[in-house]
């Protein structure tokens, strides 16, 4: 009971002071033991209400699609694009900025977990990165956004758009795996595990390396609020909220990928249960901020409602199967240091550029605004369904039916795999 000194593996005869154990053990427990998915569902949603109430809302896929756009400028293809001679900078722009700080926010979070590590994968999986890459460019572009953007936060803005992306995500993600398991047993080229590399010798230095960037990241968000220029200013919230969520995503292991495939893979509902309750939480927050006009909904629905969303959540899902994640999880991942992703990402910001600008040329996502004074598309147009149903009473009456038929088939599921496909 009197002895203040507590021996943590360390060489024998070398002891340390008990409380300097337990501060290692809560350290421990808060930056590298995983966070419960649960948890990460509602921290996620206290980060998108933040934003919300500033007048923003999470997206992906347009940083990304500013990424490709800079790369097909920077290989002479801007003008045959028809892409803008100045773009904007990945910086300032708001979803990309958000896009970086989540890589950083998931790179401190590896860090500091000592999980940093470069991973490099089989030849054939960097060709299934490519090829899903360039999908979910092509699925986001059809749905006006990723599983962020054209699911997620247009639930959360009181959207159908999300519910129809939501039935193509599920379609998808079967054929992925579908098709995934054909490649394995079909296609024998490329599946040689490279050699395992030792581990850096700077791997103990990871956890002080991880604080270093948490404090340089505080001080960049610091020197932006408190900036003259309002541009800058404004977009203080935005490297908080991106960090945010990438440490948010790394900790808990949180990825919509998961969320969709999991229970036609092993019939394991635990993420897709997690997104549930973070959509139970987040629509109601949310509803209440955007009935006291903390932001403009349409500003985050898009025009792709119904054939859009249906279509792209098809092929998205098709395409974050083979990539082994989908927008956010691919960012996260990539800060940890998995190549695959890497090369994941790249394809789907080049793809979705390019696809952009062929759907521009077939008129097929050119926004016009109908009589109703809604933007529409040739693939679909935005819907509020407050104002679609007269009120919100129906809103949460529809959502929270939705929510509870999709709980009762992944609990269905994990008791019986009826649906599994693998």
């Amino acid at each position: 009971m009197g002895d203040s000194t507590v021996q943590h593996g360390l060489p024998s005869g070398l002891h340390v002071p008990a409380w300097i154990g337990g501060l290692r053990d809560d350290y421990r427990r808060v930056f590298v033991t995983e966070w419960s998915p649960y948890l990460g569902a509602i921290l996620l949603v206290v980060v998108t209400s933040a934003l919300v109430s500033s007048g923003l809302f999470w997206g992906v896929y347009g940083g990304l699609k500013l990424w490709g756009d800079w790369f097909n400028s920077a290989i002479g293809l801007g003008p045959l694009l028809g892409l803008k001679e100045e773009l904007q900078s990945p910086l300032l722009h708001r979803i990309s900025l958000m896009d970086i700080t989540l890589v950083i926010g998931a790179f401190c979070a590896a860090l500091m977990a000592g999980q940093f590590r470069i991973s490099r994968p089989p030849a054939l999986e960097f060709v299934t990165g490519a090829v899903g890459g360039a999908l979910m460019g092509v699925g986001a572009s059809l749905a006006g956004g990723c599983t962020t953007g054209g699911f997620f936060t247009p639930l959360m803005f009181a959207s159908p758009a999300g519910w129809a992306m939501w039935l193509g995500l599920m379609a998808g993600a079967v054929l992925g795996l579908k098709a995934l398991l054909w490649v394995m047993e079909h296609v024998r080229w490329g599946t040689s595990a490279p050699a395992v590399t030792s581990p850096s010798p700077l791997k103990r230095f990871y956890p002080l390396f991880g604080v270093l960037v948490l404090v340089l990241m505080a001080w960049w968000a610091t020197d932006w609020f408190n900036s003259d220029d309002k541009r800058l200013a404004g977009r203080g919230i935005i490297i908080v909220s991106g960090f945010a969520l990438g440490f948010i995503l790394h900790r808990s292991r949180f990825c919509f990928s998961r969320v969709f495939r999991e229970p036609f893979m092993t019939g394991d509902g635990t993420m897709t249960k997690a997104m549930i309750l973070a959509l139970a939480l987040g629509i109601p927050v949310t509803s209440l901020l955007l009935q006291n006009q903390a932001v403009d909904p349409y500003l985050a629905i898009p025009a792709t409602f119904w054939l859009g969303s249906l279509l792209g959540g098809v092929i998205f899902g098709v395409g974050m199967v083979l990539a082994g994640g989908c927008a956010s999880g691919s960012l996260w991942r990539m800060g940890e240091g998995h190549l695959k992703l890497w090369v994941a990402v790249f394809f789907f910001a080049w793809t979705g550029s390019v696809f952009s600008a062929i759907a521009k040329r077939w008129d097929l996502l050119t926004r016009e605004m109908s009589l109703d004074l809604v933007e529409v598309t040739k693939v679909g147009k935005q819907v509020f369904l407050p104002e679609l149903l007269q009120g919100w009473g129906w809103v949460y009456l529809l959502s929270f039916a939705l929510l509870a038929v999709w709980y009762l088939l992944v609990r269905y599921n994990e008791a019986t795999e009826k649906f599994t496909v693998l």
